[in-house]
């Protein structure tokens, strides 16, 4: 029963969206243009597109797997305040996007998201950074694009791996419908990888960012780890910040 459970409910288990109202005001500190991305029928794809004046260039941000652009949003600006653009994406069900979810449409919409930047930035202005849940489609976009730069936070070497050390009992293989294996993608890599994780992560284990570490491409990959931190506070380690503050340059 328990496998049972995993099986027809592991969309619940691997993916928290909160819903907004689609006539929902966002509240932020720098200026944004809300966007509704059409990349099929009977899909709506909210972003937002913070904008400065000069940027050094644009980040698309690939978030986790909770919450909605409300809070995201908030969560990106640290990028703006570094003087990027920023687009950010609510996934399908998340937020204002409507569509049905599966790990295609994950990949289908983030690749309609860059080809949307590709009309208005030079491919090497685009930086994709994914967090947690992110980082699996941030690794499917830099494997099949040149950006100049790919950045991780909490990523994993697949989602397999990670049930596998959640549930060590069960055939989590033969169970899933959502595998995100990062591990095939990042091979692909050519642009420069920065990966931080956090000795504490309780959520996605640091062994498994080792794991994709040593596969990455050894000559493009710098492997950031933040003693003590968790899955969600990086940003409050100077080590994250400065390190941020340099790959962003």
């Amino acid at each position: 029963m328990i496998a049972a459970s995993l099986y027809f409910l592991q969309e619940k288990l691997l993916f928290l969206p909160t819903v907004l109202e689609q006539n929902y005001q966002y509240e932020f500190n720098h200026s944004y243009e809300e966007l509704f991305l059409k990349p099929e029928d009977d899909v709506s794809i909210n972003a937002i597109h913070f904008k400065k004046e000069n940027p050094k260039g644009v980040i698309l941000y690939f978030h986790g797997n909770a919450g909605d652009l409300s809070r995201w949003g908030y969560i990106a600006e640290f990028f703006v305040d570094k003087n990027y653009d920023v687009l950010i994406m609510d996934y399908r069900t998340y937020g204002k996007s409507q569509g049905k979810l599966s790990e295609q449409a994950f990949y289908n919409d983030a690749q309609y998201c860059y080809e949307y930047l590709l009309k208005q930035y030079s491919e090497n202005d685009i930086v994709l950074y994914g967090r947690s849940l992110g980082t699996g489609i941030a690794n499917y976009l830099a494997s099949k694009y040149q950006p100049r730069q790919l950045i991780l936070e909490t990523p994993y070497y697949s989602i397999l791996d990670v049930a596998r050390q959640r549930f060590p009992i069960f055939p989590v293989k033969s169970l899933l419908k959502y595998e995100f294996p990062s591990n095939e993608f990042i091979t692909k890599v050519e642009c420069p990888i920065t990966i931080f994780h956090g000795t504490n992560d309780t959520v996605v284990p640091y062994s498994s960012a080792e794991k994709l570490n040593t596969v990455a491409p050894e000559d493009k990959t710098t492997f950031i780890t933040i003693k003590g931190g968790g899955h969600n506070n990086l940003v409050d380690f100077e080590t994250y910040r400065d390190k941020i503050d340099e790959v962003l340059q």
